[in-house]
C-alpha cells in the first residue's frame, strides 16, 4: 500500500489502541495491542508520517534509529543485586534503566503526554549482538527486564532485503505476534506530501514532467545508484535556502542528494532551464502588472515542459503573497486577542502602573510559548505566528512609556495594533492584485478548450494549495471560481476522456507505478 494509507491504518491502530470501556479498561487487552511493523524501501518517507500521525492524534514520540545503539544503550547495564530465595541470599543480574525507555519517559515529563508512539526505525538491520533483544521488544515490549510504559504504542519500521544486504529476516513467531504493513513508493501521494509541505517548487514541476525519476534504485558495475523521495525533500529544503540566500546550485551539488547520475543530471539541467525561465518572462514583473506583449509569443510557442515550468513559477509567487497575509493575519489575529487581554487587565488593576501590565502580558505570553514549544503541541506555522507575535508585542511594550495613564496607554497600543492591521490589508491586497495579474496573463496566452491544460493546472494548484487555498476561501475571485466551474467542476464528458486519454500517453513515457 502507499504511504498515505498506511498513514491512516496506523491513526486507526493508535485510536483502537487507546480506547478504553466506562471502567478505564482497554478496549484491546495489552497483551492484543500487536506492534506494527512498517515495510518499505528507504527514503519512502516512513518517520515523517509518524510524527504527523503523533500531532495529529496529540500524543507524544519518541524515535529511534535503532542501528545507532550497542545492546548496552538499548538493554542498559547489567549490575549484581541481592536476593533472597527460599531461605539463601544469592546473587542476580539485573539492568538499568534501558536508553529508549528513560526517552519515554522524559518524553512524557517533557509534553505533559501519558500516550504516546514509540517509534524504532532499521529494526531489521541491528548487529548480531542486538538481534535477540529487538525480536524480544516485539515479542514482549520489552527492553532486558523493562516494558514501555502503559499507553505507549510500539511501531517499527525495516527495509527488505532487496535495499539493504545486512537485514535479517523475522522469524514465524515474531511475525505472529506483530501487523505488517507493507508500503511502495507512489508519486501521486508523495505529491500531495509535497503540496502541503511546501517544497520547492522546481522540485514538484519536474516530477510532474519526470514521474519516473521520482523513486529509483539500481545496481550497476559501478555499484548501487538511488534516488529517494528523502533525496527529494532534502534538496527541495537546500534550494529554497539557495533562493534565499544566493547560494549556486550545480550538478555536483544536487548529486549530492540524488544519488543517481542520470537523474541529477537532467534535474541540473532542469534547474537552470527554470531559473533562466523566471528571469526571461519577468514572472515577478508579471505579477506586479507590468507589460508582457514582449514575451508572449515566446510563451504561445513554447514547449509543454516550458509551459508547465512557467505555470509552476507563476504559482510559487503568488504563493510567497498568499503565505505572507496568512502569516501577518495570523499574527494580527493573536495580537487582537492580547490587546482584549490588555483591557481587561487595566480594568481589573486600575491601582496598577499600565507599562508595567503590558509587560507582564509580555512575559506571560512568552512563558505559555516556551511551555508550548518543550511540549511539541504546536504545528509550525502555528509556532511562527506566536514567535512573529511575542516578538511585535516585546516591540510595543518597548515604546509604551511609563508615565502613561490607562486610557492614553490603551490609545498606544491600539494605535500599534490599527498599524498592524493595515499590513495585514496591504498584504491581502497585494496577493488579490497578483491574483489578478496571474488570470490576465494565463487568459491572455492559454486557451480553455482541448489545449487548455495549462489552466487546468493552475487552477487546481490554487484550490488545493495550502496557502492559496486559505486565501481564496477568505478572499472571493471572481476569475478563479469562473474557471473552478469550467474546467474543474463542469467537465463534459468528453473533455474527462480527452484528459485521460492524454494522461494514458503521458503514463507511457514516464510511468510513475512501482
Amino acid at each position: 500500500m502507499d504511504i498515505q494509507r498506511a498513514k491512516e491504518e496506523i491513526k486507526q491502530t493508535v485510536r483502537a489502541y487507546l480506547a478504553c470501556d466506562d471502567t478505564g479498561a482497554p478496549l484491546i487487552p495489552p497483551v492484543r495491542q500487536r506492534p506494527i511493523l512498517l515495510m518499505g524501501p528507504p527514503g519512502v518517507g516512513k518517520t515523517q508520517i509518524m510524527e504527523q500521525i503523533a500531532q495529529e492524534c496529540g500524543i507524544a514520540l519518541v524515535a529511534y534509529t535503532i542501528t545507532h545503539h550497542t545492546r548496552q544503550s538499548a538493554v542498559g547495564l547489567p549490575f549484581i543485586r541481592e536476593r533472597s530465595y527460599a531461605g539463601k541470599t544469592r546473587s542476580v543480574t539485573e539492568y538499568t534503566m534501558s536508553e529508549i525507555i528513560a526517552s519515554v519517559y522524559a518524553a512524557m515529563e517533557r509534553t505533559g503526554k501519558q500516550n504516546g508512539i514509540l517509534f524504532i526505525d532499521e529494526i531489521n538491520c541491528v548487529s548480531e549482538t542486538l538481534a535477540p533483544t529487538m525480536l524480544q521488544f516485539l515479542q514482549c515490549k520489552t527492553f532486558g527486564n523493562q516494558a514501555v510504559p502503559a499507553g505507549w504504542i510500539i511501531v517499527a519500521a525495516g527495509n527488505p532485503p532487496e535495499y539493504n544486504k545486512s537485514v535479517r529476516e523475522f522469524d514465524l513467531v515474531t511475525l505472529d505476534r506483530v501487523r505488517r504493513i507493507d508500503i511502495e513508493p507512489k508519486l501521486s501521494v508523495w505529491q500531495e506530501y509535497a503540496r502541503a509541505h511546501r517544497l520547492h517548487p522546481a522540485v514538484t514541476a519536474y516530477l510532474e514532467l519526470r514521474p519516473q525519476h521520482f523513486y529509483k534504485i539500481e545496481n550497476d558495475v559501478d555499484g548501487v545508484q538511488f534516488v529517494t523521495a528523502r533525496g527529494w525533500e532534502d534538496l527541495s529544503a537546500f534550494l529554497q535556502a539557495a533562493d534565499k540566500l544566493d547560494l549556486p546550485v550545480d550538478e555536483g551539488v544536487i548529486g549530492q542528494y540524488l544519488r543517481h547520475p542520470e537523474v541529477a543530471r537532467d534535474f541540473a539541467a532542469y534547474w537552470v532551464l527554470y531559473r533562466k525561465y523566471h528571469q526571461d518572462y519577468g514572472v515577478e514583473d508579471i505579477l506586479q502588472g507590468k507589460p508582457f506583449d514582449a514575451v508572449v509569443e515566446r510563451a504561445v510557442k513554447a514547449g509543454f515542459d516550458e509551459r508547465i515550468s512557467l505555470v509552476s513559477l507563476l504559482l510559487a509567487g503568488l504563493n510567497t503573497r498568499f503565505a505572507a497575509a496568512r502569516n501577518i493575519g495570523a499574527v494580527t489575529d493573536a495580537c487582537y486577542q492580547q490587546l482584549r487581554s490588555f483591557k481587561r487587565a487595566l480594568n481589573q488593576q486600575p491601582e496598577a502602573g499600565p507599562a508595567a501590565l503590558f509587560t507582564e502580558q509580555c512575559e506571560s505570553y512568552r512563558q505559555r510559548l516556551e511551555e508550548a514549544k518543550a511540549a511539541a503541541s504546536l504545528l509550525p506555522e502555528e509556532l511562527a505566528a506566536r514567535i512573529r507575535t511575542a516578538a511585535l508585542l516585546d516591540t510595543w511594550g518597548k515604546k509604551l512609556d511609563e508615565a502613561l495613564d490607562a486610557e492614553d496607554a490603551f490609545d498606544a497600543v491600539r494605535a500599534e495594533f490599527n498599524a498592524q492591521v493595515r499590513r495585514r490589508e496591504d498584504a491581502v491586497t497585494a496577493a488579490g492584485d497578483a491574483l489578478e495579474f496571474a488570470f490576465d496573463f494565463m487568459e491572455r496566452i492559454y486557451n480553455f478548450g482541448e489545449t487548455g491544460q495549462e489552466m487546468v493546472v493552475f487552477v487546481n494548484e490554487l484550490a488545493l494549495g495550502p496557502d492559496s487555498a486559505p486565501y481564496l476561501a477568505e478572499n472571493e475571485c471572481e476569475r478563479f471560481e469562473q474557471y473552478s466551474q469550467k474546467l474543474l467542476l463542469h467537465q463534459g464528458d468528453d473533455e474527462i476522456l480527452a484528459e485521460l486519454e492524454r494522461d494514458d500517453i503521458r503514463a507511457e513515457e514516464h510511468s510513475a507505478e512501482f
